[in-house]
């Protein structure tokens, strides 16, 4: 089996190739600057692609695979930014039908827990879509327009929810990044929200585990959540940080206002990805 990956230089694109090759797969990793991978296994073929302005054989230049992993998606962490449905989202759609109509028999394209906007509770699979962002408006409208496609040209698609997710190299922005370079720097104390809404987080590593079983069953799976099921606060889980780290910081809660663009209270429920573990073990 070959598989592509787009965004593979990206958080969870780097994740995404250690665990693949931990399988019998070909792996073609494509990224706008191949230097953003120097030193990756020799095994993965590198291709450098500017997915904005694909070539015509794209399919082709990423050596035909059989299933492509699509994490790539610019313009975040700005969630608000009108780029995601003005330019982002055609780009997306171009690329992806494109793909489809040059010959790739199955997709899986990662979206987001903020296709379900402030609903508040666990969040199925089977719950309506309400995004209140951009970001989230157009992830959405994307998982619409394959769905449609997929009538005139069918093919398999994976639509992966993604929830939250932390580890090693992730976004200078990111509630894991921003604690550590604190504890790094020797600071004292570090800022934060009150900490009491409830999230559904998975280390990124177990994120790209769950991605990389749903892409290797080459199935029509449609949407489904990869999460945790379980949530948690957000100051029960620096607190947890903390001590798995052994991280000496006091953590100033109510510093900053809690998000507006996110429920105080929400997970996925994970039903289905647990079933799904199950059946492919």
């Amino acid at each position: 089996m070959k598989i592509s990956v787009t965004g593979a230089s990206g958080f969870i694109g780097r994740h995404v190739l250690t665990e693949l090759l931990e399988h019998e797969v070909e792996v073609v990793a494509v990224t706008r600057d191949a230097s953003r991978l120097a030193g990756l296994n020799k095994t993965i073929h590198i291709v450098e692609m500017d997915l904005a302005r694909p070539p015509s054989d794209c399919f082709e230049q990423m050596d035909c695979p059989d299933v492509l992993i699509h994490l790539a998606w610019d313009g975040l962490p700005s969630y608000r930014s009108l780029h995601h449905f003005e330019t982002e989202l055609p780009r997306q759609y171009h690329f992806l039908k494109a793909m489809i109509e040059s010959g790739l028999s199955s997709l899986l394209v990662t979206g987001t827990c903020f296709e379900y906007g402030m609903q508040s509770g666990a969040l199925s699979e089977d719950t309506p879509t309400k995004p209140n962002n951009p970001y989230g408006y157009a992830k959405d409208a994307l998982r619409q327009q394959l769905d449609f496609l997929k009538l005139i040209k069918p093919f398999n698609l994976t639509w992966a929810r993604l929830f939250y997710m932390y580890g090693e190299n992730q976004s200078g922005a990111s509630l894991y990044s921003t604690l550590k370079e604190a504890v790094s720097r020797g600071d004292k104390v570090f800022n934060m929200s009150g900490g009491e809404q409830l999230r559904d987080y998975l280390p990124v590593e177990e994120v790209a585990r769950q991605i990389v079983r749903l892409t290797t069953a080459q199935r029509n799976i449609g949407v489904i959540n990869i999460c945790s099921g379980s949530p948690i606060s957000v100051r029960g889980l620096a607190e947890q940080w903390l001590r798995e780290n052994k991280w000496e910081i006091v953590l100033n809660l109510g510093h900053y206002p809690y998000p507006d663009y996110e429920p105080m209270v929400f997970w996925g429920d994970s039903s289905r990805i647990d079933s799904f573990s199950t059946i492919t073990r």
